[in-house]
């Protein structure tokens, strides 16, 4: 299990929707908004 940057919920890699690559890193999301959060604020997230 992953656990989504964004709100903390553990999200199964192997059925995650939701994927963002964000410097060389694979991140699982569990929804859209969660996303585009992260896609928006990167460094906000450690990235």
């Amino acid at each position: 299990m992953a656990k989504d940057p964004v709100c903390n919920m553990n999200v199964d890699e192997k059925t995650a929707k939701h994927v963002s690559e964000i410097n060389g890193n694979k991140v699982y999301l569990c929804s859209a908004v969660c996303k585009q959060e992260l896609e928006q604020n990167p460094s906000k997230y450690g990235y």
